[in-house]
This record gives structure tokens, C-alpha cells and sequence, in this order.
């Protein structure tokens, strides 16, 4: 995938998402609606033992719910951002995730202000994007600002952040350092203080795009390279206690999802890749959950594109077997 090509498509979500998920309006929520025909970019779900309820969120910034992973209500709104924040009034919503810690329910999510521009790259003007968290009583919210205005660099486009408490017991965030600026995509964390009220010190860098012998794209001169996007890390253990992380790039126009695993099994790592993808084609953004019944699953989106060029995504279940050192995924519950 060309960088002429990444813009256009990012454009596209950029114009799309903004009015169809306004925060002043209210969605009108539906019953009994099949997994399958929720559209919805990054899905995750919370599988909450308090409430015996499948929770999923995403980009977008609303929530679904259901006993049994089949049938789904919603959406509901569920976010309460500050308008004098640096998000602004309407900020746009990616890749929520919902994390029970501690007895509070935290909302780990990129939101975007697209009033204000950041920086200049190569003529393409950045907006303010950042990672940030936003916590609750109960999973289905609301969910609102804690003490921190700000958890990463202000100058920085930042998405996708995710929660991982490492085994110094300390919490923190691992989020993406946005390829539009630093044309070579990271994977960073940054500590979290006790709370997840705010960040502590500055992100570290775990990985960047290029080392990745899987993803790759054509550079202007036509050259095959590695893709330079990194997208929706997550973390786990196998149960051999193997630490690996699940994230996304592509291959030339191949949405694609792969693995990386800690040789220190901490987030320091050194990070090394697996060579080939893990899921099939045209899949990705995963995350993994226990079932009720204790059936681990992934949780990602199919990606592909309609006549008009448009992104078309929607949720799928992969069942997983992480009883070895590597993690092996097995059907498509779709089918």
C-alpha cells in the first residue's frame, strides 16, 4: 500500500465516522441484532463476570451488549468527554477498548480534534490525536475524564492504546506512534499511575514497523519494502507463559494481522516477529477473550472495500488454542 493510497483511505474513515457517531445525538438501539451485521471498525469485547454480560465497543464510540455473543443490543452511547479539553467538542472516537481494574471499568481509546493541527509531513497536515483513558463505576458507563488532560505528548499523533500491567506490577499503556508523522510506525508504552489517572515519565519504544518480515508495500520508486503502519497492539500470555502481542500492518493492500513475541516475556522485550501472519487475509485488529464457559476467542474485523472504494468491516469470532508457546488460531465462528 502506497502512502498515496494510506491517505486516501484514511480520509475517507476520517469523513465518513464524522457524522455518523456525533456525540450530541442519541443512536437509536436495536435488538436481537446477529454479529455479523454490525459494521464496526477495531471490535472488542469485555466478557465482565459482575454482570455476566458480553460488553463490545470499537471505533466509534459505542457500545453493544449480549449473553451470548450471538445476539447483540445497542448502540448505546457511552462517552462524556470535556469540550474545553484538548479533544474538543466532537472528537472522533477509534478503537475503544474496555478494561475491569481495580473495581472501576477504564476506557482506553484514540480520540481525534480535528479542528487542530499538530504538524506538517510532507504537505499532509496532521490532526491532534492522541491515546487517552476514561473511567467508570459500571461497563456500560458513562465513562468520563479522570485527573490528566493529557497522557502522551501533545506534538505526537498517538493511537490505539491498549492496558497491560507488567510483572514489576506496574501498569501502563501500549499504544502506536502514528506512521503519518514519523513515516516508520513505533509500538511504545508508557507507565500509568496506580489509579490510570495519567501517565508517568515518557513513552518507550518496543518496536517499529520495519522490523517486521511480514508486512510490506512499494515505495515511490517502486521498490518492496516493509509497510511503515502499525496498528492495534495486544498483549497476553500463553499458558506456557509466553508474553506475545498481536498487531497490524498490511501487505501492499492486504489488511493483515501478525504476531510478536517477548524473548524477557516484559514488554521490554526484545520484540522478535514471527514471519508469517497469523489469521487469514483481510482480518485484523485482534484481541482475545475467555468466554463464560472458558472458550478463548479473537475478536477482529474483515476488511475490504466496495465498488465505491469504501471500507466495509465487521466483526468476526476466531476460536484459539494458546496452550503452547505460539498461539494457533482455528475456525471462524461465522461458519
Amino acid at each position: 500500500m502506497n502512502y498515496k493510497r494510506a491517505f486516501f483511505l484514511l480520509a475517507f474513515i476520517l469523513l465518513n465516522l464524522t457524522p455518523a457517531f456525533p456525540q450530541n445525538r442519541e443512536p437509536v438501539v436495536r435488538k436481537d441484532v446477529p454479529l455479523d451485521s454490525i459494521r464496526l471498525s477495531d471490535p472488542f469485547i469485555l466478557a465482565d463476570q459482575r454482570t455476566s454480560m458480553y460488553y463490545m465497543t470499537g471505533t466509534g464510540g459505542m457500545l453493544w451488549k449480549s449473553k451470548d455473543l450471538k445476539k447483540w443490543t445497542g448502540p448505546y452511547k457511552v462517552v462524556k468527554t470535556d469540550p474545553d479539553s484538548w479533544m474538543g467538542r466532537n472528537p472522533m472516537i477509534w478503537a475503544a477498548e474496555l478494561h475491569a481494574y481495580k473495581g472501576k471499568y477504564y476506557y482506553f481509546a484514540t480520540f481525534t480534534n480535528r479542528d487542530v493541527k499538530i504538524d506538517t509531513v510532507r504537505g499532509n497536515a496532521i490532526e491532534r490525536r492522541a491515546s487517552h483513558i476514561l473511567v467508570s463505576d459500571k461497563p456500560e458507563g458513562p465513562y468520563v475524564p479522570m485527573q490528566d488532560p493529557v497522557y502522551l505528548p501533545a506534538d505526537k499523533p498517538t493511537l490505539d492504546g491498549t492496558f497491560w500491567v507488567d510483572k514489576d506490577g506496574k501498569p501502563y499503556m501500549v499504544y502506536c506512534y502514528e506512521w503519518l508523522q514519523n513515516w516508520n510506525g513505533t509500538i511504545e508504552k508508557i507507565e500509568l499511575k496506580p489509579d490510570l489517572s495519567g501517565s508517568v515519565g515518557e513513552g518507550k519504544l518496543l518496536f517499529r514497523a520495519s522490523d517486521s518480515p511480514w508486512s510490506k508495500e512499494r515505495d515511490e520508486a517502486g521498490n518492496v519494502v516493509p509497510n511503515k503502519v502499525t496498528d492495534g497492539p495486544w498483549l497476553f500470555y500463553t499458558q506456557t507463559g509466553k508474553l506475545g502481542m498481536l498487531w497490524t500492518s498490511w501487505v501492499h493492500n492486504i489488511y493483515t494481522q501478525g504476531v510478536a513475541n517477548s524473548e524477557s516475556g516484559t514488554l521490554d522485550g526484545p520484540w522478535i516477529h514471527e514471519k508469517e501472519p497469523i489469521t487469514p487475509p483481510d482480518y485484523g485488529h485482534g484481541m482475545m477473550f475467555r468466554t463464560f464457559q472458558g472458550k478463548l476467542l479473537m475478536a477482529v474485523h474483515s476488511h475490504r472495500e466496495d465498488a465505491k472504494g469504501r471500507y466495509i468491516r465487521i466483526p468476526q469470532l476466531f476460536e484459539v488454542d494458546d496452550s503452547g508457546d505460539k498461539l494457533l488460531v482455528g475456525k471462524n465462528l461465522r461458519h
